[in-house]
């Protein structure tokens, strides 16, 4: 059986891997270079901007338009043809700035590894690029440095790791250089890797893995293999455009069969009619209107620190129906912190506050406060951790939990400066107690804390308040054991006089004299004040909230029930617990899934199959996450969401960031992500249900032998210009009161539901019939020339649009309790419409061009009253269906 390198003493280490106490010699270092490669990551390829721009004209949509423009330019209708080579080229141009956002995943991995590192080569001490390390270097560490390849542990003394951007742990990992059979990243002792930091301590370590075969680089290779999955909009509208381009496709031909059947027609005048229908069938202005929508959603949601690196990300935030969330630093704050302490005598005192700040109270029986007082104490002096206050801006360094004993002697207000210490013993994993001696009163003291058993070790008597008794070790092992089960770290702590001390460089567990047991102190990464809230209202919305860490089963529990995610432990699975579901089939993997709400002892491929398993569930995936063990499920995952203060990988790797750190910020973020949605249907609602009028009246004239009401450029200009200022004012619309109260959309839901399809055929129906009648009477009635009745039918369209532009303000709530003062814009758009129609009318040199003439303005109110009861019909619909 192979044996591992975590289970080798040094001997069988420095026999595996070819090297010694000494070091590579040069010579050895460019062959194994050579043949391992540079300490580098795999970068993804990122596609040119020329290819980016010219991948804009592979829709349905664009190549229609451009077909349209070649048979334009054929029967030398040049204006129409430039305005819609200017339609094609904004869309292109907008689409190509938007995707010129390449994924930068590998390269931010890489330059977790950029730094120097200190090795032994020759026999002699040097600094080398990381990059240059390779398998057998002897590398020293030391507090502070960032490790920058996988590496086994020869030697270390009082050495800590910080493994959370791998592991998702919120506490410092003790390591020691003793073989061991574990080999699980959380479990192994012996081992550091790539992207950590040390907190604490030195080390000497032989490198094992360089590039992409250390832990981070498996990462970085995943993430690239990961394809991007589109979003639901991007699903939608796909669809939705090759349904549309089929149907004009379909229409088109239909037409010119219709027209050579009937003869009469010029091939000239069968391609005008077909470029009229085609352009009146088209939304030229959908693309571009979406875009709009979305980066008005993608601008409130930075109002709200949420910041979005891909304009399809808004929608996919709101239409998300789970969020896998990270425990450290996105639920929680990532900062140890005291919560309570337990007196031997059962005394409990509960602490308020969290993290790393000194606002908190000590709520517990004040008369045992000196006792509490006295443990604080002793936990300030034994203690190697620093924190700083500097312009309302804290900086700490040292282990975790020495920095939430500091706090809690600020928040004791335990005054330590006059105390001098004269001797320590320091942390080591191994011993898993530190001591420090120190003068008080003329005396010298002893005070040592660290695991339960082996203060225990320390202690044959306890304090009961000022009484000294006999050690009752079960009663405390119970109170230990409670804590533990709650989720909490506990510290115990003892102290006493220490009347044969003598100074000396070197201490011992030998030196310690016999304690007196002082008590317990419970640590907990505490959960954000603003957390559970955010979660409730996930609920109200139908969207499920997990957990996925690192973090013990227990702790993780003990989280999600303060944060009311469950209430039972049965819905905990741990990394054994997955893999063994998970090679039992995806059937029965998938099923597991659904019975869990809180994952524990996760690696990243592990959180990677739990997000792979709810979409194969139907569910459409949100994953927040700030470490590197959340790149690849952040990018596999429906919408990746990365806090701020989080690796850069997570960043890369995400199409959002919170950039405060806060959950209820994506809770902002859903509620802007459903309301830009809301916004799109109601563009794409105002802008189907014209173009569905326009074909209609073109049909109709064609089939009543009637000339076309409008020419294409006619139509563009009602098409981008009118329609695309009532567009721009319908995507500033706010959200509606019960938004948030809604269950979330089915990802596979066609944007074109029942109602939507229901207001589209109505109004739609009713414009094109309307300005059909007007058409037909203008010149069959009035007998008016054809371009002086095109004059009429624009204006008459004009009106129709800024009418209906109040019905599509809202798909439920009546146009007349919507306020205009909450869209000013609205206003503005309808009236500059009105301004600009009247302005192509009068201007002679630019009717000329849109081929119209004036209307006079005892008519334009009579065609006001004609497209008055478009208001009225969607009014009385919206009272029906409620």
């Amino acid at each position: 059986m192979k044996k591992h390198i975590q289970s080798m003493n040094e001997e069988e280490i420095f026999e595996k891997l070819h090297t010694n106490h000494n070091g590579l010699k040069d010579k050895e270092v460019k062959q194994r270079i050579q043949k391992f490669g540079l300490n580098e990551l795999p970068k993804k390829k990122k596609d040119s901007i020329f290819k980016i721009f010219f991948s804009q004209f592979c829709n349905s949509i664009t190549i229609i338009m451009i077909v349209a423009c070649i048979l334009s330019l054929y029967v030398n209708e040049v204006v129409d043809a430039l305005a819609i080579v200017f339609i094609i080229m904004i869309d292109a141009v907008m689409g190509t700035i938007q995707e010129w956002k390449a994924n930068k995943s590998a390269d931010a991995l890489a330059s977790m590894i950029k730094v120097k590192a200190a090795v032994i080569r020759n026999g002699k001490e040097i600094m080398v690029d990381a990059s240059e390390l390779t398998i057998g270097d002897i590398v020293l560490l030391e507090s502070g440095v960032k490790i920058s390849a996988d590496a086994r542990i020869i030697s270390c003394s009082n050495l800590t790791i910080d493994e959370a951007v791998l592991t998702g742990e919120s506490v410092a990992s003790v390591k020691n250089s003793l073989p061991s059979n574990k080999t699980r990243i959380s479990d192994s002792k012996n081992m550091v890797y790539a992207g950590t930091s040390v907190i604490t301590g030195r080390g000497t370590v032989v490198v094992t893995a360089v590039g992409n075969k250390t832990e981070i680089g498996k990462i970085a290779s995943k993430v690239i293999e990961t394809e991007d999955t589109p979003s639901p909009l991007s699903i939608r509208m796909s669809k939705f455009t090759k349904q549309i381009s089929m149907l004009i496709v379909f229409i088109a031909i239909l037409l010119v069969i219709l027209l050579t059947l009937k003869g009469g027609y010029k091939p000239e005048e069968i391609l005008m009619n077909v470029i009229g229908l085609a352009v009146s069938a088209m939304p030229e202005g959908l693309p571009l209107s979406l875009t709009l929508a979305l980066t008005i959603g993608s601008s409130r949601m930075g109002k709200k620190n949420v910041i979005t690196k891909k304009l399809n990300s808004v929608e996919s935030l709101g239409s998300c129906t789970v969020i896998a969330s990270d425990k450290t630093g996105t639920l929680t704050v990532n900062e140890q912190t005291a919560k309570k302490v337990l007196l031997p005598n059962g005394v409990e005192f509960n602490i308020t506050g969290t993290g790393y700040n000194f606002n908190g109270k000590i709520n517990g029986n004040k008369d045992k406060m000196p006792y509490l007082e006295r443990i604080a104490k002793n936990g300030v002096l034994n203690n190697e951790a620093g924190i700083e206050v500097e312009d309302n801006i804290t900086s700490t360094f040292g282990d975790s939990i020495d920095i939430a004993f500091l706090v809690l002697g600020k928040k004791t207000k335990i005054d330590t400066n006059k105390i001098e210490k004269v001797g320590s013993i320091p942390y080591e994993s191994e011993n898993k107690y530190s001591a420090v001696y120190y003068k008080e009163d003329k005396k010298v003291m002893c005070t040592a804390k660290g695991s339960l058993e082996v203060i225990f070790e320390f202690c044959d008597h306890m304090y009961y308040d000022d009484t000294v008794m006999l050690l009752d070790k079960d009663k405390i092992l119970k109170q230990n054991e409670q804590l533990a089960k709650d989720g909490y770290r506990v510290i115990a702590l003892a102290a006493n006089e220490c009347p044969n001390f003598k100074e000396k460089e070197f201490y011992e567990k030998e030196d310690v004299p016999k304690l007196i047991f002082l008590g317990l102190v419970a640590f907990i990464d505490p959960i954000r004040e603003e957390a559970k809230e955010s979660i409730q209202k996930c609920k109200r919305a139908g969207i499920k909230v997990v957990m996925v860490t690192g973090d013990h089963p227990l702790t993780a529990f003990s989280i999600a029930k303060d944060l009311e995610l469950t209430d039972s432990f049965d819905e905990v699975a741990n990394g054994e617990d997955i893999d063994r579901e998970f090679n039992k089939g995806e059937e029965s993997f998938d099923e597991y899934i659904k019975t869990k709400v809180v994952f524990t002892r996760v690696t990243p491929i592990q959180k990677l199959e739990i997000i792979e398993s709810y979409k194969r569930q139907g569910e459409f995936v949100a994953v927040t996450g700030d470490g590197v063990n959340d790149a690849p499920a952040i990018k596999a995952a429906n919408i990746g969401i990365a806090m701020g203060s989080g690796s850069d990988v997570a960043k890369e790797t995400s199409n959002m960031i919170i950039i405060d750190d806060n959950f209820m910020s994506i809770v902002a973020g859903i509620e802007e992500g459903r309301n830009a949605y809301a916004n799109i249907r109601k563009v794409v609602y105002m802008l189907i249900s014209c173009g569905l009028a326009e074909v209609l009246f073109f049909l109709l004239s064609i089939i009543s032998g009637l000339p076309m009401p409008l020419v294409a450029v006619q139509l563009l200009w009602l098409n981008l210009v009118t329609d695309g200022l009532q567009d721009l004012a319908l995507s500033f619309e706010r959200e509606e009161d019960d938004i948030m109260d809604e269950k979330p959309r089915d990802p596979k839901e066609s944007l074109f539901d029942k109602r939507l399809i229901e207001e589209i055929a109505i109004s739609g129906l009713y414009i094109g019939f309307v300005v059909f009648i007007t058409w037909f009477v203008l010149l069959k009635h009035f007998n008016m020339p054809v371009e002086n009745a095109r004059g009429y039918i624009m204006a008459l369209m004009v009106f129709m649009q800024n009418i209906h532009v109040l019905n599509c303000r809202s798909e439920k709530k009546s146009t007349f309790k919507k306020s205009l003062c909450s869209n000013w814009l609205i206003v503005i758009a309808i009236v500059s419409s009105i301004a600009l129609q009247v302005i192509l009318m009068e201007v002679e040199f630019l009717s000329k061009i849109m081929k119209t003439h004036q209307v006079p303005f005892e008519h334009m109110i009579m065609l006001i009253l004609v497209a008055l009861p478009i208001l009225f019909i969607m009014e009385m619909y919206k009272k029906i269906r409620k």
